[in-house]
């Protein structure tokens, strides 16, 4: 009788033990009334009985709904996050405990939850992947509200998510419902750049930088005689009068530049910190890749984005706020990549690389290879700037397990190399923010303007 007292649950949901427990013990309990003829034991069973056939009066008969939604896919590194875990109750039934946990990216720091109204910090308490648990009432839906801060960039999860519900007062439970995760889009910091030299050679026809040319613009060349073509708002009226001729004052013409941003992914060095800790090799050359794309597009230059390794990446010379966007959405794919081959060497053709365009590598020098590179763009005649990205703060021959003499030998031959590389005509500068590339942009601007020997 016990057995037909416990219908059979709805397709997803499945008994827990406790509707096991009671169904067992009911049946033990008028298995031994007959068998020893004791009415007392029948009077024993009947609460077992009639409570779980009134638990057992409305079943649910729908799964419980999860989704992720994050109120903002595009972040910035230090930036703050928000997501939302909803758990939904589409049943007619209202849901007991609903047990909901998500799994969070370890660059996505959640340093507050809110569930079912009620908050509270889980920085440093085991983190926002512990379970959390509410109640559901029938038609509604409840919010796991996570909120922190981002702390690196890149593409990063948030989920997946899962959830189960119980029900009929705990005797049925939900079969695990699990969402896909979403990703979190984490854009690099771009940190204070200001390059205030000249470009060593401007290739364009509008632009912020000045030419040798003379045409429309704001740099005053001198005044002159007027001719067939020129503007009347160009006549000097002072000059005109005291010379009883017409004079203009001429102006040379504004010129943008190319500027390629070289990025050498061969190899990663460091420890990631996120922001506000230890910076590894490609932290810094992303972050560095950011600051220089958006000071240049900002002052109306082309910018282009190479990869120095296997897969040999390539974003095309653009102008403008669009461009900067696309900029930090192709940052986002960096990631070091060892080879034993030689890359991908086409890209740095004439048809990708212009001849008057600046290039800036970005590289941590801890491959031969990345020197050899750097010393065929100077000999090709290209205009190239080395931003040494490797970590001041790189760990000793202690915590590498190096020996002390094998760390200063290593230490010696690369700066063997970076000396070979400025005897070659390569500038070699570290990365440090603001004004980093003055100095050697100026130095390249000079070698630009200065006369070229031709070789017979």
């Amino acid at each position: 009788m016990a057995d037909r007292d416990a219908p059979e649950p709805a397709p997803g949901w499945a008994p827990t033990w406790a509707l096991g427990r009671a169904v067992l013990l009911t049946g033990l309990l008028l298995i031994a009334a007959v068998l020893l003829g004791r009415v007392d034991l029948v009077v024993l069973a009947a609460p077992f009985a009639l409570g779980t056939a009134y638990a057992l009066r409305r079943r649910p008969t729908a799964a419980p709904l999860l989704e992720i939604d994050t109120s903002d896919t595009h972040l910035v590194e230090g930036g703050p996050m928000a997501a939302t875990v909803t758990v939904g109750n589409p049943d007619t039934v209202s849901y007991d405990v609903a047990v909901v946990r998500s799994r969070v990216s370890r660059w996505l720091r959640v340093e507050r939850v809110e569930f079912g109204g009620a908050g509270r910090d889980v920085r440093g308490s085991g983190g926002a992947d512990r379970p959390f648990v509410t109640a559901v009432p029938t038609g509604a839906a409840v919010d796991l509200s996570l909120s922190g801060t981002a702390l690196r960039w890149g593409r990063h999860p948030l989920g997946p998510a899962g959830a189960r519900v119980a029900a009929a007062d705990g005797l049925l439970v939900s079969r695990a419902v699990v969402t896909d995760p979403v990703r979190v889009r984490v854009y690099p910091r771009t940190e204070p750049f200001e390059a205030v030299e000249a470009m060593p050679r401007a290739a364009g026809l509008v632009g912020a930088h000045r030419s040798r040319r003379p045409g429309e613009g704001g740099e005053l060349a001198g005044v002159r005689v007027f001719a067939p073509g020129d503007r009347l708002r160009r006549i000097d009226w002072r000059v005109s009068l005291r010379a009883k001729q017409l004079h203009v004052a001429s102006t040379l013409s504004d010129r943008d530049a190319e500027v390629v941003v070289l990025l050498d992914v061969l190899a990663e060095a460091g420890r990631p910190g996120g922001i506000g800790g230890a910076a590894s090799v490609l932290d810094t050359t992303v972050r560095a890749a950011a600051a220089i794309a958006e000071h240049y597009l900002h002052r109306g230059d082309r910018v282009a984005l190479l990869e120095y390794g296997p897969a040999a990446r390539r974003l095309r010379p653009a102008t403008g706020r669009r461009q900067y966007l696309t900029v930090l959405e192709w940052l986002l794919d960096v990631h070091a990549e060892s080879s034993p081959h030689e890359p991908y060497d086409q890209v740095f053709g004439p048809q990708v690389l212009s001849a008057d365009a600046l290039v800036v590598v970005l590289t941590p020098l801890l491959d031969e290879r990345s020197a050899q590179m750097l010393a065929r763009l100077a000999r090709g005649g290209r205009f190239v700037v080395a931003v040494d990205t490797l970590p001041a703060d790189l760990p000793g021959p202690k915590d590498k397990g190096w020996a002390e003499v094998a760390y200063r030998l290593w230490r010696l031959d690369r700066d063997t190399m970076i000396g070979q590389l400025r005897e070659h005509g390569v500038p070699v500068v570290g990365w440090a923010g603001a004004g980093s590339l003055d100095q050697v942009l100026r130095d390249v601007a000079r070698l630009a303007t200065a006369p070229r020997v031709g070789v017979r």
